[in-house]
C-alpha cells in the first residue's frame, strides 16, 4: 500500500489559527458561558455570527463547504450516549480547519448528575504516543537528537535482547519496531512494578524479530521516549511537553499525571459496566505511552495543530516526518480495523487509506476510558472522541462522520438501532 505525503498546501498565517479561536470561544459561549473571560480574554466581545441554536453545534450558514449534517450527528450521539454502555462521552469535529461541534454527552459518573461538558477532562490514554512523538520530532528538527540514532546512545534504562538497544532508533522506539513481542511487561507494569526497572528486564524476554524488522505495539518500551527527553533537554519529559506543546496551543486543561486529572475542575470518572472504578498510576508511571488527560476542547486544539494550522508551534516538516508511514500494522480483528483496511504506523500515529483518502489517528484505553482521534490532513478535518467507559460503541462516531464527510452511503455504525454495547467495533 502508498501512503500519499502530507498535500496540505502552505501553512496558514497566525490570524487564521487565531480566526478559529474566534470560532471555537463562540461555541463555548453556548455550552458554558462563564468560560469566555478565563479562556479567551482577548477575544473579540460579539461573536454572535457563530452561535449555533445547540450546544457545541456551529451553524451550517456560519462556514463554508460544509459537508457534516450536525444536526443528524448530534441526533445519533444523543442516541448513542443514551445507551446504557455509555456513561459519559464527549464529541469534537473540525471541518476544512475549523472547529465545528464540541459537545459532551451524558454524565461524569454513572450515579451522578454532573453534565460532560467542552471543559470535562478525560483520559487520552494511547493518544499520548502522539505527543511523545511530536515532542521528539521538535527536538529532532532542531538538530538535538536524530531519529536514526541507535537509542543506546542516550544511556536509557531500555534493554534489549541480544543488544538490541545498539540497533534499535530512535524512530524504532515511536514506531514500535523494537523486535519484542506485543506489549510486553504490560501485566508488571499493571501489577505495580517500576517501569524502568521492566525495561531493563526486557533483555530477557524472547525476540520477536530483529530491530527496525517488524511491528509489535509498546507500552513500557516506548516510554522509553520520556528518558531521551529528558537526557537532551535536561528537563523531566512532562515540564517539556507542558512547555513546548500545551502551553503555546492553549490546551489549559491538559496535565501528564494522575494529580493532574483529579484537581481538575470536571473530571469524568473512569467506569467499567456501570460501576465507577479508582484511577490507577500505572500508565501514568509511562507518560510518554499513556499519561495525558485533557477536555475534549483541548483535544480538537491538538488536532488542529496536527492538520498544520498551528505551524508557529508545530511545523509542517515535523508533522511530515512524524506522520509518514514506516511499517505495516495488519489490524483486521475488529469492525473498524475492517471498515478503514490495511493500516500503517508512522511515529506515535497510525496512517489509514480510507477509500482513497490518507487519514492520520490513534485510539486508546486504559481501565475504565477510551478515547480516539482521526483526521484528514488535506482536507484539514477530522473528529476526536473521549469517553469514560469500555463500551466500543463510540468508535463508530468517526465511521458515520468519515461518511458524511465523503459522501459516502449511510451505515449503523452506532448500533443506536440495535441491541448490545457494540463491542466490536473497539480496536486495540
Amino acid at each position: 500500500m502508498t501512503i500519499r505525503k502530507l498535500t496540505g498546501g502552505k501553512p496558514r498565517p497566525a490570524a487564521a489559527f487565531i480566526g478559529g479561536a474566534v470560532g471555537l470561544a463562540s461555541l463555548i459561549a453556548v455550552a458554558a458561558p462563564s468560560l469566555i473571560a478565563a479562556r479567551a480574554p482577548a477575544e473579540p466581545a460579539d461573536v454572535s455570527q457563530y452561535l449555533g441554536t445547540r450546544a457545541g453545534v456551529t451553524p451550517a450558514a456560519a462556514r463554508t463547504n460544509i459537508r457534516i449534517d450536525y444536526a443528524t450527528l448530534d441526533r445519533r450521539l444523543t442516541a448513542a450516549a443514551s445507551k446504557p454502555d455509555i456513561v459519559g462521552m464527549a464529541v469534537a469535529v473540525i471541518e476544512n480547519g475549523e472547529i465545528t461541534f464540541l459537545k459532551g454527552y451524558g454524565t461524569t459518573t454513572a450515579a451522578g448528575t454532573e453534565p460532560v461538558g467542552p471543559t470535562t477532562v478525560f483520559r487520552w490514554a494511547s493518544l499520548s504516543k502522539g505527543v511523545a512523538a511530536t515532542m521528539v520530532g521538535l527536538l529532532a528538527d532542531e538538530g538535538r537528537l536524530s531519529l536514526d540514532e541507535p537509542v543506546a546512545r542516550f544511556n536509557t534504562s531500555l534493554k534489549l535482547p541480544n543488544g538490541g538497544e545498539q540497533l534499535a532508533t530512535v524512530a524504532d522506539i515511536l514506531s514500535h519496531r523494537v523486535g519484542i513481542p506485543h506489549n510486553a511487561s504490560d501485566n508488571k507494569l499493571e501489577a505495580g512494578a517500576d517501569p524502568r526497572v521492566l525495561r531493563e528486564t526486557l533483555a530477557t524476554i524472547g525476540r520477536a524479530c530483529a530491530p527496525g524488522t517488524c511491528h509489535s505495539y509498546q507500552n513500557i518500551a516506548f516510554d522509553t521516549t520520556s528518558e531521551i527527553v529528558q537526557r537532551v533537554t535536561g528537563q523531566p519529559y512532562i515540564e517539556q511537553v507542558r512547555r513546548r506543546i500545551f502551553a503555546p496551543l492553549g490546551m489549559h486543561t491538559a496535565s501528564l499525571t494522575r494529580a493532574g486529572l483529579v484537581a481538575s475542575k470536571s473530571w469524568a470518572r473512569p467506569h467499567v459496566g456501570r460501576r465507577t472504578v479508582e484511577v490507577n498510576d500505572n500508565y501514568y508511571r509511562v507518560p510518554a505511552a499513556g499519561g495525558v488527560n485533557s477536555s475534549i476542547l483541548d483535544l480538537a486544539l491538538w488536532m488542529r495543530a496536527q492538520v498544520g494550522l498551528a505551524p508557529q508551534v508545530l511545523p509542517q516538516r515535523v508533522l511530515d516526518t512524524i506522520h509518514q508511514a514506516r511499517v505495516a500494522t495488519d489490524r483486521r480483528g475488529t469492525v473498524f480495523s475492517r471498515a478503514m483496511g490495511p493500516s500503517q504506523y508512522g511515529l506515535g500515529w497510525r496512517d489509514y487509506n480510507y477509500g482513497g483518502h490518507w487519514l492520520v489517528g490513534h485510539q486508546g484505553a486504559v481501565s475504565g476510558y477510551r478515547s480516539t482521534i482521526l483526521f484528514d490532513p488535506r482536507t484539514r478535518s477530522g473528529v476526536a472522541v473521549l469517553w469514560n467507559s469500555q463500551s466500543g460503541r463510540p468508535v463508530g462516531v468517526q465511521l458515520e462522520v468519515l461518511e458524511m464527510l465523503y459522501g459516502q452511503p449511510r451505515q449503523d455504525w452506532l448500533k443506536i438501532d440495535a441491541p448490545g454495547g457494540a463491542t466490536e467495533l473497539a480496536a486495540q
